[in-house]
């Protein structure tokens, strides 16, 4: 715990503290034939000594998690005082980056986990309700979305959605428009990551589910159905009550995997109308410039809000250890 978790947190929050040095440019006389011209190139040599005398980069305290690509603290009191109403403030806190991508972060965690948590506990119910002898075949072809990689997936639906894929063009025919397409606009970009989610991640919910319903007790479900209660009583005031611990347990790693969503934007080529925090980070990384005094502080600042999102979760666990301790 310590080696693989505390000291990489500790480490990425001291990084997020420093910033890039400043490169140091020189003038360099390049002559031809004919003339000679003055450029700046960077001084290498430099640059390598203030590197060498401070590895984490330039200090730069706070600045970072409050500038422009982060929490943007200056431009969103000027987009307030100029924002006549809240609408044209919104367009303008949207055109943030980092709220941009917070926005599409919370929206996919909060539409994916309901839609996770029902899904599972409907297909773990019929699928218990199955003979035997198809018990077996229906859990392998279920599980088929958790065992294909969430990159791969991504591409597939990718391809299948293209203008020449079988939705893209089934589509197209049923709309009767050669110019529709799911890629166009931003809110079915957001719909086809949505459904991406809950397709990927339900049979995951689903076998925690159908587990747990092997444990119920056979005689409580039958005593609730001596007594009158329907399959749905029994569902609601059984099954469900039984099942709260493994709700809470999906549920806590629904939210922490719908925070770091990132393959199916790079699978689905979507960072153009959709992009996340885990995004963020990558780009920061994956530039010309590794700027990793910005992943870094995008990286705490999700780490932060991970644990907010969580306390509620967390509350109610302990809550409910208490009271079976007592």
């Amino acid at each position: 715990m310590i080696l693989c978790i505390a000291l990489p947190i500790v480490s990425v929050a001291i990084q997020s503290f420093y910033i890039e040095h400043d490169q140091t440019l020189i003038e360099v006389e390049t002559c031809s034939p004919f003339k000679c011209e003055i450029t700046l190139v960077v001084d290498q040599e430099s640059t390598a000594e203030l590197r060498a005398m401070n590895p984490l980069g330039r200090f730069n305290g706070l600045g970072t998690y409050t500038n422009r690509s982060h929490l943007a603290l200056d431009e969103l009191k000027a987009a307030w005082a100029e924002s006549d109403n809240f609408g044209s403030f919104w367009v303008k806190l949207m055109n943030l980056p980092f709220y941009k991508a917070l926005l599409f972060t919370l929206t996919y965690t909060f539409v994916v986990t309901p839609f996770v948590l029902g899904l599972g506990l409907a297909v773990a119910l019929g699928v218990n309700t199955l003979p035997t002898f198809l018990k077996g075949p229906t859990i392998f072809v279920s599980l088929l979305p958790m065992i294909v990689t969430p990159l791969i997936g991504s591409l597939i639906l990718f391809w299948m959605i293209d203008a020449n894929g079988i939705i893209g063009k089934t589509l197209q025919n049923l709309f009767d428009d050669p110019n529709l397409s799911l890629k166009a606009s931003k809110s079915l970009t957001w719909i086809t990551l949505f459904v991406y989610g809950i397709w990927h991640n339900t049979p995951f919910s689903f076998i925690v589910f159908y587990a747990g319903l092997q444990t119920i007790p056979k005689d409580t479900m039958e005593a609730a159905q001596i007594d009158g209660a329907s399959r749905w009583q029994r569902i609601r005031y059984v099954i469900i009550p039984y099942m709260m611990p493994l709700i809470v347990f999906i549920t806590l790693m629904q939210l922490m995997d719908g925070l770091r969503v990132f393959e199916p934007i790079v699978g689905l080529s979507a960072s153009a109308k959709a992009t996340s925090l885990s995004w963020i980070i990558f780009n920061d990384l994956n530039g010309d410039a590794k700027l990793f005094g910005s992943a870094a502080a995008t990286s705490v600042m999700t780490i932060i809000g991970v644990i907010i999102l969580l306390i509620p979760v967390l509350i109610r666990t302990w809550r409910d250890f208490n009271r079976k301790v007592m």
